[in-house]
């Protein structure tokens, strides 16, 4: 099956609602202002978010509709207008290979997915002839480096780590050099996302960026927070706290296949500007795989 078809079905509870209430709504020839409120509230509840609701409801006010026109029509209608607003965040993932090693930082709350994550992209880069390491700087939880470690052992992947509760920039520190010994061309940082103690968190996330820039001026070469889809708005929250608290350049949004919030997703595309790389939609590596604005539209209104 390929991803496209992973996509619709990962997008299902999400794509149903969203489907089966614009069935409903639009069962007359002729639009009123009653279908446009009614529209706006399905597209709330999938939590499309205040701006972009605004924007696709007024593109598709703006729309002539004729007698012959069907649910079909209108969902087609509806797919381009959600793609225009989500094309700007579809922007390829490109490793410099004049960096090296290419270093990312990934970042976010606890249980976002963001470890399965850094095992699913090292497996991907890896199988595209990069050699990878992982360091395990979210000392505060020892489930995460056992995780990280289970993942780099299914891979072959060298992961960094050391007794938990270390400090996180020394061991980061240390991983690089290590990296950079090893002649790797990617290294990924797990972090911790405490955000219970936002000071503490922006206090160590800090430190990490200015331990690693000793290193290597110019890194983190990219910074990418994971986001659980079935957060709803929460992840859109997320993104702007941690984009303040390091400058965080990328997304991930992870279990997109477990929520009917899947329009988090245009949320963020419309009130950020960092761009979603990688979309998720089950635990596999291959699960996993680049943003594509219009088969996420397509999906999202099963067309």
């Amino acid at each position: 099956m390929g991803f496209f078809q992973k996509l619709g079905l990962g997008l299902k509870k999400t794509s149903q609602n969203l489907s089966r209430g614009i069935s409903d709504i639009f069962t007359k020839e002729n639009l009123s202002q009653d279908n446009i409120t009614d529209l706006e509230e399905l597209l709330y509840s999938a939590d499309v978010g205040v701006k972009a609701t605004s924007e696709i409801i007024e593109k598709f006010k703006a729309k002539k509709f004729d007698k012959g026109s069907d649910i079909k029509n209108i969902k087609q209608e509806l797919c381009q207008d959600i793609a225009s607003i989500i094309k700007p965040s579809e922007q390829e993932f490109i490793i410099d290979n004049n960096k090296k090693p290419f270093i990312i930082l990934m970042v976010g709350v606890n249980g976002a997915g963001k470890t399965t994550s850094i095992g699913k992209l090292g497996k991907k880069f890896q199988d595209q002839g990069y050699k990878v390491s992982f360091i395990a700087a979210d000392t505060f939880r020892a489930a995460a480096v056992e995780q990280l470690t289970e993942w780099g052992n299914r891979h072959n992947i060298r992961v960094h780590s050391s007794a938990p509760g270390c400090d996180s920039a020394g061991l980061c520190y240390d991983g690089i050099k290590e990296a950079i010994k090893q002649n790797d061309d990617i290294v990924f940082i797990d972090t911790a996302g405490r955000l219970q103690n936002k000071k503490g968190l922006m206090e160590e996330l800090q430190k990490i960026v200015r331990v690693i820039k000793k290193i290597s001026p110019e890194a983190p070469h990219k910074t990418l927070i994971t986001i659980d889809a079935t957060t709803g708005q929460n992840g859109l929250d997320q993104v702007k706290i941690f984009k303040e608290l390091v400058n965080v350049n990328g997304v991930i949004i992870t279990k997109l296949d477990g929520t009917s919030k899947g329009g988090i997703l245009i949320a963020i595309a419309s009130e950020t500007a960092v761009p979603i790389y990688y979309i998720g939609v089950g635990e596999k590596a291959e699960d996993m795989d680049i943003f594509k604005a219009e088969d996420f539209a397509k999906g999202l209104l099963e067309l």
